[in-house]
């Protein structure tokens, strides 16, 4: 045989051998390697990734962004609206919508300072009295939806509107300043060199995951969320538990309006305007569903990050105010578009 003849039919075989299918056992491999790859990525949550880009960007873009003066600064800066995010998640989970948050902030540190600086109450008085305000306003709401029958947004519509007014109407209009140095010093404290707010922020978070996770009263949140009337015919104390979670988020929210008194030192009566649509932006980024039943703290705490990241960044980038409103509702609508694309997949539809 001549060897060009040779020649030709190694190649041939070679050129068969590359082309031949694979075993069905290395076809199977592969598949599993893939399905195994696709699953990791699936699990990996969308505003986490969206965190690291938002992150990664802004390093690259200001100088400033990764000192650490500004990363705590982050961390103050979200410390009231993470408090108030906690609360507003819950009420989500059960099917409900909390729109007095703000407003409710603005009341308890109101009445405290009316208590303490009007009614000359000792100061160790007038904070509890301010928390109780708080949790009283988010008790009514609880009531109206519950036993009023009220839309959760029609009565947390009108205790925000009276709230709002009573926190201008107790002083006036006029702030309080002048408290005391040991409660000034809650917000410039530090604790294994975290202020004192953030660590706060990370005990609520913590213990609300906790009630969530292990507590037969924390689980049944998803379930009176996911159908109520299943949840009823179980045996779970809706009215019972709605009140609970009204009242928390209120109390909450007054957690969140002396933490901005402390730091502030100044209690004004239209502190809070803004805080419900970032509120609202935290838990809905963070993968909650405003029909309820569904809903985390690691999402909230995520969606949390990147509202605290974002604002500081466009702030960092001199993005104007008036601007800033626009990316944060840009934001909103991905992160509910990218959650039902994702929900959709999970669904195979």
């Amino acid at each position: 045989m001549s060897r060009e003849r040779e020649t030709e039919m190694t190649t041939t075989s070679t050129r068969e051998m590359r082309t031949m299918p694979e075993s069905p056992a290395a076809e199977k491999r592969a598949a599993g390697f893939r399905g195994h790859v696709a699953s990791l990525a699936s699990k990996v949550p969308g505003p986490l990734v969206g965190l690291v880009v938002i992150f990664v960007a802004l390093s690259f873009l200001s100088p400033y962004f990764l000192t650490p003066r500004n990363l705590l600064n982050i961390l103050t800066q979200i410390s009231a609206i993470g408090i108030m995010s906690v609360g507003a998640l819950l009420v989500i989970i059960i099917g409900g919508i909390d729109l007095s948050v703000g407003a409710v902030l603005a009341l308890s540190m109101m009445s405290m300072g009316w208590l303490y600086s009007y009614a000359e109450w000792p100061f160790e008085a007038a904070l509890p009295a301010g928390l109780v305000v708080g949790a009283l306003i988010g008790l009514l709401n609880g009531v109206l939806a519950t036993y009023g029958k009220l839309q959760p947004f029609i009565a947390t519509l009108a205790t925000m509107s009276a709230a709002a007014g009573l926190a201008v109407f107790v002083t006036g209009g006029n702030p309080v300043t002048g408290f005391p140095e040991w409660f000034l010093a809650l917000t410039t404290m530090s604790i294994a060199g975290l202020p004192i707010q953030g660590v706060i922020l990370v005990l609520i978070f913590g213990i609300a995951a906790f009630w969530l996770r292990f507590r037969p009263t924390g689980r049944s949140l998803y379930a009176i969320g996911g159908n109520e009337e299943v949840a009823r015919l179980s045996g779970i104390p809706i009215r019972r538990i709605k009140l609970a979670v009204y009242t928390i988020a209120g109390l909450l929210a007054a957690v969140a309006g002396l933490l901005v008194t402390s730091r502030l030192d100044s209690a004004q009566p239209t502190a809070g305007g803004s805080d419900l649509l970032n509120v609202i932006a935290v838990v809905v980024i963070g993968g909650a569903s405003l029909a309820g039943g569904s809903g985390s703290l690691l999402g909230t705490f995520v969606g949390l990050l990147i509202i605290g990241v974002l604002n500081n960044g466009m702030s960092l980038l001199n993005v104007s105010p008036n601007l800033q409103p626009v990316v944060l509702g840009a934001v909103i609508v991905a992160a509910v578009m990218t959650d039902r694309r994702a929900s959709r997949a999970q669904s195979g539809h």
